[in-house]
């Protein structure tokens, strides 16, 4: 069995600034998900910190949120 990782600090940025982005504009997992066309419960890990996310699912939500990809990997968003 594969031992777990600790997440970078740029995993952790990424996930809180996903989520207070998110809860800012009143949106649930669901219909973040829903909007990003992805699943639920990857949002729900990503914003975990549990998934190395791809660049590519970086955009989508980024889109779905409506700001940049650059925003949610600073240090405070």
């Amino acid at each position: 069995m594969k031992k777990k990782s600790t997440p970078s600090a740029t995993r952790l940025f990424f996930a809180r600034n996903l989520k207070a982005t998110r809860e800012r504009l009143g949106l649930s997992q669901e219909a973040l998900a829903e909007i990003a066309e992805l699943h639920r419960t990857y949002v729900g890990s990503v914003e975990r910190g549990e998934r190395n996310i791809s660049i590519d699912n970086i955009e989508c939500l980024a889109k779905a949120l409506g700001v940049s990809p650059a925003s949610l990997l600073e240090e405070s968003a």
